[in-house]
Order: C-alpha cells, then sequence, then structure tokens
C-alpha cells in the first residue's frame, strides 16, 4: 500500500464537545477498560527501548483511575478540584518525562522510515498512537499550568486590593494628623493685637497710673487684670496726646498763614528788584563791569571740579589781563552737578524707600550678561563731569575758536572739543576740507603732541579691567586729551617728558599765554591756508604785494592742479620714498598734489604740510615726466629744485608770520621749473629747428660743475639767476 492511499484513509475524529457529564464519565470508563490490554500487549513487545516513556504513561493512567474513583460520587467532573489535589512538582516531572518520550518516539519513527520501513507499517502506526498519547498528556499539563496561572494572578489582584484599601486608609489618617497640627500651631501662633503696642513697663505704670486704674491690690497678684489696667493707661494717655497734637496743628496753621503773608510781600519786592538790576545792565556794559554775569558764573564755578576751576581762574585772569578778545563761560546741568558735589550721606537719604525697593526687585528681576556688564562699566569709566568750560578766542578778522573742555572723572584727565566761527562761507575749497576739521585742527600745537592716547599712566591699568584696548577709539565722543590741555588744568603725569615742580594754578598759569598764542596763530595759519587752497585749485597762485620781489616779472609756468590725497596714497608714490625712509613725514600731516606744467613738461610735487605750519616748512619731493620721467633721486637739477623750495625758508618767508609760505613756495618752484627748461638743450641730436622752450630768464651761466647744475638763484633787483 502506498503513503498516498494510507493518508486518505486517515481515520476520522468524530468530537461531540456538548455531552452530558455522565456521558463523557462513561466514555472515560470504556476507554480505561479497553486500553490495557494495548498497553499491556505493547509493553511484552519486542521493542523494549520504549518501556521507559510508557511506564510514564501507565504511572498517569493509574493516578487517573484511583481519581476517578475518588470522584464517583461526584458524577461531575471537574479540573479545578483535580488541580488542588495534583502537586505541581510531579506534574513538572511528568511534563519532562513526556516531552522525553515523545522525542524518543519521533526519532525511533525518523529512523524507522530511514530504514525502508512504509508509512502505514505496524511499527510505525503503533509509535504514531503512542505519540498521540503523549501529547493529549501535555494538552492535559498545559490546561492545568494555565489554572494555575490564573489562580495567581487571582490571588495577586486579592492582596494587591487589600494592600491598597490599607494603604488608602493610612494617607486618611495621616492628612487628619497634618491638618491636626496645623491647628495646634495656629493656636500657638496665635497673637492678639494688644501684643502690638508699646506698653509702659510694669514699673513706670505703677508709678504714674493712678489708683483707680493701676488697683495695685488685684493686679500685682492677676496678669491678665495687670494687662488690662496697662491697656486702659495706655488709652488715656493716647487721648491726651490727641488733644495735644490738634492743639499743635492749629498752632501750626497760624505760624504758617503768617510766613505766607510775610513771604508774599517778599515775592512782590522781587519784580521791583529785577527791574532795577535789568535797568543797570547798560550801565555794566558800558563800564565792562558784567557784575550780575560775574556772579551767576561764581555760583556755578563752586560745583566745577578742580581742574575746570583751575582752568576758569587763570583763563579769566588772562584774557581780563592779557587778552580782551578771550571769554570763558561754564555750560552743563547744574542740578546733576550738585547732585554729584552732594555728600554720599545726603543723597542716601535723600532716596525714598520705594526706589529702593523697585531697584532691588528689578535686580532681582533680571540679571545682565557679562557684555552688558561690561559695557556699563566702559560708559561708568568714561563718563564725564556734567558741568564744562567753553573758551572762545575771537581773531581780528571776525573768526572765533571755539574750545570745549570737559573733565572725566574716573580718569581724572582734560579732553577738548573744537568749533571754529567765521564771518564767510568756507565750504568752497575741496582740499580744505581736513583744515579745520575739529578732529584734527589742535594736532601737534606743541610737538609730537598727538592727542591720540591718555597722558595719565593709571588710566591703562583701568582701561585692562573693562576692556578698553586703545583711548583713541573714544576720541569722537570724548574729546582729545592734549598734555597742554592737562596743563591748563594744572594737572601733571610722571609720563610726561619735561617734569616740572609747579603744580596746579601755578602750573596752568605757567602755559596759558604761550597755549593761547599758538591756539591764535594755529587758527589764522589754517584760515590762511582755506583761502590759499581756494586759488590754488582754480589754478591760481596767490602772491602778495610783499612777496612780488622775490620773483621775476614774467612766469612761464603755471600750476594746472591742486588735490589733497590721503597717507595712503601718498606712500604708493615712487618718488617720495626716500622721504618716507627718512621718516620726515607722520599720519597727521596733510598731504597734497601739485600738477605745474609748461608746453609738453609737466612736473608733478607731493607736497607735504606739518600741523605745525608755517612753523614747521613744507616738504616738496619732485618728478618731472618730460622726455621721460626724472625725480630728486635720478637728476640732480630736480635735486637743486628741491632744495629751493624746501631749505631756503628765509627766503621765501615773507613777513612775518610767514603765511605766504606755502604759496611762495610754488612759485618758486613755477620759475625753477622755467628756468630748467630754457637752459636744458631743447634738441638732443645736434639737428637745428625751432626750440619748444625759448629763454627768457637772464642766467649768467646755464650749467655750472661736473653735475652741470642750473642757475635757480633769483638775484633783485637785478633780475637775473646765478648759482648758489
Amino acid at each position: 500500500m502506498s503513503s498516498d492511499a494510507v493518508k486518505k484513509r486517515k481515520p476520522k475524529v468524530i468530537r461531540n464537545e456538548a455531552g452530558t457529564p455522565e456521558t463523557k464519565r462513561g466514555r472515560a470508563e470504556s476507554e480505561q477498560q479497553s486500553r490495557p490490554l494495548t498497553l499491556k500487549s505493547f509493553f511484552f513487545s519486542d521493542n523494549s527501548h520504549i518501556h521507559v516513556q510508557l511506564s510514564a504513561v501507565s504511572s498517569h493512567v493509574k493516578f487517573r483511575k484511583v481519581r476517578l474513583r475518588q470522584v464517583q460520587d461526584v458524577r461531575v467532573y471537574n479540573e479545578e478540584v483535580e488541580l488542588e489535589g495534583r502537586d505541581p512538582q510531579q506534574d513538572y516531572m511528568l511534563y519532562k518525562d513526556t516531552c522525553a518520550a515523545l522525542a524518543k518516539l519521533m526519532d525511533e519513527i525518523q529512523e524507522l522510515k530511514a530504514g525502508g520501513e512504509k508509512v502505514g507499517s505496524v511499527e510505525i502506526e503503533e509509535r504514531r498512537r503512542q505519540c498521540s498519547v503523549h501529547f493529549i498528556t501535555l494538552k492535559k499539563l498545559n490546561r492545568l499550568a494555565h489554572m494555575r496561572l490564573k489562580k495567581g494572578r487571582d490571588q495577586t489582584h486579592e492582596a494587591k486590593q487589600r494592600v491598597d484599601v490599607l494603604h488608602l486608609q493610612l494617607q486618611n489618617l495621616l492628612y487628619e494628623v497634618m491638618h491636626l497640627q496645623k491647628e495646634i500651631g495656629k493656636c500657638l501662633e496665635f497673637k492678639s493685637q494688644h501684643e502690638e503696642i508699646e506698653l509702659v513697663s510694669e514699673e513706670e505704670f505703677f508709678q504714674e497710673a493712678p489708683p483707680e486704674i493701676s488697683r495695685p491690690d488685684v493686679t500685682r497678684d492677676d496678669h491678665h487684670q495687670l494687662t488690662l489696667a496697662r491697656l486702659d493707661w495706655e488709652l488715656e494717655q493716647r487721648k491726651r496726646l490727641a488733644e495735644q497734637y490738634k492743639m499743635s496743628l492749629a498752632r501750626k496753621e497760624k505760624i504758617q498763614k503768617a510766613i505766607e503773608q510775610k513771604r508774599e510781600y517778599l515775592s512782590s519786592l522781587q519784580p521791583g528788584l529785577q527791574n532795577i538790576m535789568q535797568a543797570s545792565l547798560p550801565v555794566q556794559e558800558y563800564l565792562s563791569m558784567p557784575f550780575e554775569q560775574m556772579q551767576k558764573q561764581a555760583e556755578v564755578a563752586r560745583h566745577l571740579p578742580p581742574p575746570l576751576y583751575v582752568l576758569l581762574v587763570q583763563a579769566g585772569a588772562y584774557g581780563q589781563a592779557c587778552d580782551k578778545n578771550l571769554s570763558v563761560s561754564i555750560s552743563g546741568d547744574v542740578d546733576e552737578a550738585k547732585a554729584l558735589s552732594r555728600p554720599p550721606e545726603d543723597s542716601q537719604d535723600d532716596e525714598s524707600d520705594s526706589d529702593a525697593e523697585e531697584e532691588q526687585q528689578n535686580t532681582k528681576r533680571r540679571r545682565a550678561t557679562v557684555g552688558v556688564q561690561l559695557d556699563d562699566k566702559r560708559k561708568e569709566m568714561l563718563r564725564r563731569h556734567p558741568l564744562s568750560l567753553c573758551v572762545d578766542l575771537k581773531c581780528k578778522d571776525g573768526s572765533i575758536l571755539h574750545l570745549f573742555f570737559y573733565y572725566l572723572m574716573n580718569l581724572n584727565i582734560l579732553t577738548v572739543k573744537t568749533k571754529v566761527s567765521t564771518t564767510t562761507d568756507l565750504s568752497g575749497a575741496i582740499s580744505a576740507g581736513e583744515l579745520l576739521n575739529s578732529e584734527s585742527l589742535l594736532n601737534c600745537l606743541y610737538a609730537s603732541d598727538h592727542g591720540k592716547e591718555t597722558p595719565n599712566p593709571a588710566n591703562r591699568y583701568q582701561f585692562d579691567k573693562v576692556g578698553i584696548t586703545t583711548f583713541a577709539d573714544y576720541l569722537s565722543d570724548l574729546g582729545h586729551p592734549y598734555v597742554w590741555v592737562q596743563k591748563l588744568g594744572g594737572l601733571q603725569f610722571s609720563s610726561d617728558g619735561a617734569q616740572s615742580e609747579l603744580t596746579g594754578s601755578a602750573l596752568s598759569a605757567s602755559h596759558m599765554e604761550r597755549t593761547m598764542k599758538l591756539l591764535r596763530g594755529r587758527l589764522q595759519a589754517r584760515l590762511a591756508l582755506h583761502k590759499q587752497f581756494s586759488s590754488l585749485e582754480h589754478s591760481i597762485i596767490p602772491v602778495s604785494s610783499e612777496c612780488q620781489h622775490l620773483f621775476p616779472a614774467k612766469v612761464v609756468s603755471g600750476l594746472t592742479r591742486w588735490t589733497m590725497m590721503s597717507h595712503q596714497e601718498f606712500t604708493e608714490l615712487g618718488f617720495v620714498q626716500h622721504v618716507l625712509k627718512a621718516r620726515l613725514v607722520c599720519e597727521t600731516d596733510l598731504f597734497f598734489m601739485a600738477v605745474v606744467e609748461r608746453g609738453t613738461a609737466r612736473l608733478l610735487a607731493a607736497v607735504v604740510v606739518n600741523p605745525r605750519y608755517p612753523e614747521v616748512t613744507p616738504l616738496f619731493s619732485l618728478s618731472l615726466h618730460w622726455k621721460g620721467e626724472r625725480s630728486g633721486r635720478t637728476d640732480d637739477n630736480l635735486r637743486a629744485m628741491e632744495s629751493e623750495v624746501n631749505v631756503f625758508r628765509s627766503e621765501l618767508q615773507g613777513p612775518r608770520p610767514g603765511l605766504q609760505l606755502l604759496t611762495n613756495q610754488i612759485q618758486r618752484l613755477c620759475v625753477c621749473l622755467d628756468v630748467y627748461l630754457e637752459t636744458e638743450s631743447q634738441v638732443s641730436d645736434g639737428s637745428e629747428g625751432p626750440k619748444e622752450f625759448p629763454r627768457e630768464k637772464m642766467c649768467l651761466r646755464t650749467a655750472r660743475g661736473p653735475s652741470r647744475l642750473k642757475p635757480f638763484k633769483y638775484n633783485h633787483p637785478q633780475g637775473f639767476f646765478s648759482h648758489r
């Protein structure tokens, strides 16, 4: 028989789950009666290697028979009842034995199939039936295990419920305890209103209070009665004081009315006094005795810091004695200055409690970051005094130099800002934009005093604490701390080059006259340069009548361009490198480019004007573009031309103070270019023809010496040129 036929003839198993318990019990008994024959024949078969597995099955069958006999009277099968009588450990051992027997039967079936046995053979079918028995046992054990698990979970749940009930009862008890403790605390902390009243001591009470209130025979032994008596006495005293207070208020009102009457009388005098003072103003002006203005200024001057006060006194004294065109005034917030000069204790007492509380709340509410704190510290360190001085220097032409002096309280230095007022419009000259600039107007008033760094050496350590790298970043807002400004205020620091034994007012007085002359000279020089630049930009060289004799009557070469350039542009020029190497210029100088032309010749002149002009001569560097490019480094005659305009200052200065020096240098440069071109050979190849630059200047000798230098010196009144 084939394996397919065996599969087709598998027995059908009909399961009736709706049978009664009696039917199931009868069926089980019939199975138990028929099964021992098969098991017995199987035990005594030749397959002795499965006796161990079958013994486990037989023990289970015997157990079930015994169990069935025990419940015969009940007549109803219940696995839960059976579960209570079973040992879990024995069921576990039965499970292990059944699994082992089942695995062994499977191995035997596999060996029989491998040995050639057919699927429907007796050995294989017998082992299959045994495997079915084992599967039934495993299912039984599985049901029992699930029932045990369910029973354990139910027991655990019941135990949890009991624990939850007990925990809830505990929480209720703890809450009641906490509530009682709070009530006890409230009772213990209760304070009667009379405890806040400051009563007199018991000794005072018995001494001052009348007997009908004190009642010593009762109150000395009873603390409660003593307290009531003291409260009664306090009430009597307060009533008496209230009556006195009302009487005092009545007297106060009478006194206030009298004061108001006298105040009205005094206020009625004020307009009359003001009219008298106003009527006396013309007399004060006529006599140059501004008493009212001086009185107001003297009252404000009391709140000036010491350096500004020294400057005010010395500048006022100098203006009164030596310079009538100098005036000094005080500006700023007087109320803030008064607050600063007030003692710290008074300022703290004037602050209200509400402001202090609000500030404390704001401090708690937010905390500033590190960056914000540093900014606040920098602002506080660079804080200026609310009062400042304004010194006005008036020139003869009506122009005024305004000097604003400030005092930095935490740095202990003075700074200055400038402003120029003129009677004419000075916006025409483009190249003169930096001449009257407030940032550079006072540069190098004294030699090497650029005013970019603080002269106080202690400030460097203060800057390190707040992260300030250089003071130059704050010059536009605070002003320039020139050394001469400190000396005018009576301040002198160890970093100053020349130490002086004078201090305070004496130091200020020793520098006042020379500094004021330098300031007025600086303004006049810049205004003169401004006018000259306006002409130079229109290719006109202004030469005053006093300087006409320094030049010949006819000058052919002319200025074609005059422009201003920066320090960076100046350093990029090739023909000025020797000047840079010699360190004859610095960034504070003013740089210009002049172009002088005659025919095809073009002369470039880089001009450096020192801030101390005309005390320091402007410096010219030349480059000639004619038949190639030449400069003072490659051409001896160009170097001689540079010497003519740079070295011989005394010939070109003109009348003192020498404000025409720059224009005279440019005019001398044009004359020298004429001489150079007229004396230079016009046809280098020897051919004949008309010359480009005909000789118009009279020269004794056209060239001299191995370097063939030309005669650039002009002799007046003869009118010829000669060598030096």
